[in-house]
Order: structure tokens, then sequence, then C-alpha cells
């Protein structure tokens, strides 16, 4: 187990804190409910960005916290374990990655607005029904005009509403990553629906141009980029899967600790308690797993994308583990809608394919090592 130190400690004290009171579970339910496209409380940015929560890691002559991202999976872990909505893993973690590594103008000029909360930009990369970022048809072709986008982009998570995309292209043979603003003439975000209610568009691209300025990065540089991107992302959601995984395991340990049959309290049942010891130790392998990928992160090590594509499916495994245990030993009445376990299973299924889902990120470390 890991021991927090003191600043990290409390992150974690201030993210349980304020999410446990402004936008718990219940808040979920009601945003749920309204139906909205946004799937979001807005206010949650402002709130977000007080605690510094949005510039986390963007660095400090950006008005950035500069605080790393173990510190961000700490966040990550009290949002899953309310089921908070809100574009933090969108914008601060996957966006700011993007920024500070393209560096130069679109980081001084954004990097400000996404660390005081006036700006959501999401990452539009995904064009299959599957997360491989590396098959990219969208084009983007250069001339006098600037740069013209033709394609599609789908799950494209806090896509709705976002005041830039950051689009994946292809010039020719060459990565491009391009800052699109979507009011742009030939561009169309369409609301897609998701399983766990949350905030994802459609982004279609016809002859769409942009100012040749809007062009972030390319080249080598733009796969830099992306990768240092996803690593981050994948870890900081591995944690926020985990904190989904260990509340709905609580829910469960909590009904075998009251729930009686037959006279008996169930949670005496030998079978059932091998089931909880072995949830329970598997939630424990996952953090720590979860808390390498991030530090390494940190550090700058060699084997951080190996852990954080390490750290991604296992969580992934382990939170459908946690979900499905949950309704099985309930009986069933998981999954009704008075009780909150089916909500985190369908949050824990969305998490599961954002950014990869256990089999992609398995073969890829099994390819690593010639198998």
């Amino acid at each position: 187990m890991e021991i927090l130190n003191e600043d990290m400690g409390l992150v974690a004290e201030s993210a349980a804190g304020l999410l446990n009171k402004s936008h718990p579970i219940t808040a979920f339910r009601a945003l749920r409910d309204s139906g909205i496209a946004l799937g979001y409380d807005k206010a949650i940015v402002g709130e977000m960005a007080e605690m510094g929560w949005m510039g986390i890691a963007l660095p400090e002559d950006v008005d950035g916290a500069d605080f790393g991202f173990r510190a961000a999976g700490l966040i990550a872990e009290e949002m899953g374990k309310n089921l908070t909505a809100g574009p933090f893993v969108s914008t601060a973690v996957l966006a700011a990655t993007v920024l500070r590594n393209a560096g130069g103008d679109a980081l001084a000029q954004w990097g400000p607005r996404i660390a005081g909360g006036e700006a959501v930009i999401a990452l539009a990369m995904d064009e299959g029904v599957k997360h491989r970022p590396d098959r990219i048809v969208t084009t983007a072709t250069k001339d006098a005009t600037g740069v013209t986008l033709n394609g599609r982009k789908s799950f494209v998570v806090d896509g709705i509403d976002a005041d830039r995309l950051i689009v994946t292209a292809k010039a020719g043979d060459a990565l491009m990553l391009v800052m699109v603003d979507p009011q742009t003439a030939g561009v169309s975000v369409t609301s897609q629906v998701m399983l766990d209610h949350r905030n994802a568009a459609v982004v279609t691209f016809d002859n769409a141009i942009v100012p040749a300025e809007a062009i972030l990065v390319e080249g080598k540089a733009a796969e830099t980029a992306l990768t240092a991107a996803l690593n981050a992302g994948r870890a900081v959601l591995a944690a926020e899967q985990l904190g989904v995984a260990r509340v709905a395991a609580e829910q469960t340990f909590e009904y075998l600790r009251t729930r009686k049959q037959f006279g008996v309290l169930i949670g005496m049942f030998q079978s059932l308690q091998h089931r909880a010891a072995d949830l329970y130790c598997e939630l424990e392998q996952t953090a720590s797993l979860v808390a390498e990928a991030l530090n390494a992160l940190d550090q700058g090590r060699d084997n951080a994308e190996a852990l954080s594509r390490a750290a991604k499916a296992k969580s992934a495994r382990v939170g459908r583990q946690a979900t499905e245990e949950g309704v099985q030993m309930h009986g069933g009445i998981g999954m009704t809608d008075e009780m909150d376990l089916g909500l985190f299973m369908k949050r824990d299924r969305a998490l599961t394919e954002f950014l990869g889902d256990a089999g992609y990120h398995t073969e890829w470390l099994l390819r690593q090592r010639g198998i």
C-alpha cells in the first residue's frame, strides 16, 4: 500500500471533501434525469479551477499548478467514487498534456484559460467503434488558405459545447495535431448517446478550413505529444476506474454484512467470503499498479507507457469483477435504478472503452515482449 506524502494527502482529502459535498452520486442522478447533452454542471469547471485542478498538469508560467499526474490520479479516483461528471480528464489531463508538449503560442494562449476554468478542450482522435488512435483517415491539406480538414471523429469525450477541439489528422504520412474551433464552417458536432450518460460527440469535417497557426505540432513532435497525452490519460482514467470499483465493492461488502438469509448474515457463507477476499486483493493490487504508473509519468521513467497500459488493462478487468460481483451478490437487485450499483457498472464499462480496453493494451504489452 502506498503511503502518500503530506502534499498528496491534502490533494486526496480536498478532492474527497469537495466532491462528496458538492458533486455526489445524487448530483449525477439529477444530471442524468435532466437529459442535457452537456452531461455535467458547468459550475464544476470553475470549482475545479479554484482548487488548482484544471491546471494540475500545466507549467506555472501559464498559471498552472504543475503538481503532476499522481495528484491528478487522486482527484480522478474521488471523481470515480462519486460518479462526478466534468471535463477533468479531457481538458486538464489530455488537452493540457498535448499543449504542454507542443509549447509555443498555443500553450501561452490556452494554458491560462484551461487553468482558470475558462476553456474546455476535447481531444478528437478515434474514428471507429474501438480506440485505435493510429488508424487515422481524417486528412489535413495545407495550402495558401490554411489547412483543410476532411474526416469524421467518434466518441469525442466532452466534445459537446467544447471551446476547442484538438484534432488528429494525417498530412500525407505525417501526423498533425490541429486546434479547431467547433464553430468553424464545415465542422459539425452531434451529441452521441453514451451508456453512462456522459458528454460525447461525433465530429465531422467537410472541407473545414482553419488557419495555418491552428497547427499545434506535426510529424515526430506530434507523435511525441499525442503519446504523452495518451500515457497520462490512460493512467488517470485507471485511477478513476479504481474509484468506481472501490465503491462498488464497498457497497457489496456492506450488503454482505447486513443482509440475512435463512436467519444468517450472508457474509457468513464461506463461498461469498472467498469471493469478497479475492476482490479485495485485486483492488489493492490495482491500486499499487495505478500509483506506480502515475509516479512513473511524473518521474519521466522509460517504462511509463508500459505501466500506464498495464494499469488501464488491470483496472478494466478488476472494475468488471467488482461491478459484476456486486450485482451477483446482491441477487440481481443491484441493477435496479433505486440502487447506485447499476450506475457504477455503466460508468465502469464506459471507462473500459475510453482510451482502450484490456485486450488492446494487453496485446501491446505482449508484442513489446515479443510474444
